[in-house]
């Protein structure tokens, strides 16, 4: 693989459609080589790594589910054979709104799969590497704001998450690698938006009165931009939603 030095090798999870799919365009349209990761959406995911390669920037696939624990480490052990370090992590795969989900679901897949996949890519991440969580208001306020109850399986094991990844910062500071959080409202034209308006139309209106929501360009430029952000660990993007942030002068991380 032609792989320009310097140039960094990026890997975004669940990145087939929607934020991800968007954050990969803007990195490799910034010189980084991006991974997409997608579960079992191969030819969607193929689709964008051809539209970035014919647009001058470089991207290949990885399939693999990461809340299963042997595919995740062929996923880091696959990328690792062929780049022989990875430079960025952007944890932005998320689910448990699935009708026929597991009731453990959502939090094999926010919390555990998350902190796995970290402790999986570390020994692989050189200084100065940076890992991005990507979450949303109502998950990252959670327990201090409403929640829809659709939502709330969602927001609980996101929360819980971003507490078990900040709990490794220590750990991630000895090897000089950055945590970063970017945060946002229901962001326009996503997945989780659609099937909570077709639930429950009333939590998105009511997000929609407040503000614009944002757009998923716009959030998947903050998440870029956290990739490089000189910021220091455990730093917070938040994106849209400004009720959240007046309401709460006294902001943790």
């Amino acid at each position: 693989m032609g792989h320009p030095a310097g140039q960094r090798i990026v890997l975004i999870t669940g990145a087939s459609r929607g934020i991800g799919a968007e954050t990969a365009r803007v990195l490799a349209g910034r010189g980084d080589h991006v991974i997409i990761n997608y579960r079992e959406k191969l030819k969607r995911a193929k689709t964008i790594a051809d539209e970035i390669t014919a647009a001058g920037g470089s991207a290949t696939t990885a399939g693999a589910d990461i809340s299963d624990e042997a595919a995740a480490h062929t996923l880091i052990e696959t990328i690792t054979q062929q780049f022989g370090r990875l430079d960025v992590l952007i944890l932005n795969a998320s689910g448990g709104l699935e009708r026929n989900a597991a009731s453990d679901y959502a939090m094999s897949i926010n919390r555990d799969a998350q902190t796995r996949l970290v402790q999986l890519a570390v020994p692989h991440m050189p200084p100065g590497s940076r890992i991005v969580f990507v979450t949303s208001h109502q998950a990252h306020f959670h327990g201090r704001k409403p929640v829809p109850a659709d939502y709330e399986p969602i927001a609980a094991s996101k929360r819980a998450g971003e507490d078990a990844l900040r709990a490794m910062i220590p750990t991630l500071t000895t090897h000089g690698i950055t945590l970063h959080t970017v945060s946002g409202d229901m962001i326009d034209g996503t997945i989780i938006v659609q099937l909570l308006e077709r639930r429950n139309p009333a939590a998105v209106s009511a997000r929609r009165s407040n503000a614009p929501l944002p757009t998923i360009a716009e959030f998947a430029t903050a998440v870029a931009e956290a990739t490089t952000s000189p910021a220091e660990s455990g730093h917070t993007v938040y994106v849209g939603g400004p009720d959240y942030l007046i309401a709460d002068s006294s902001l943790p991380a």
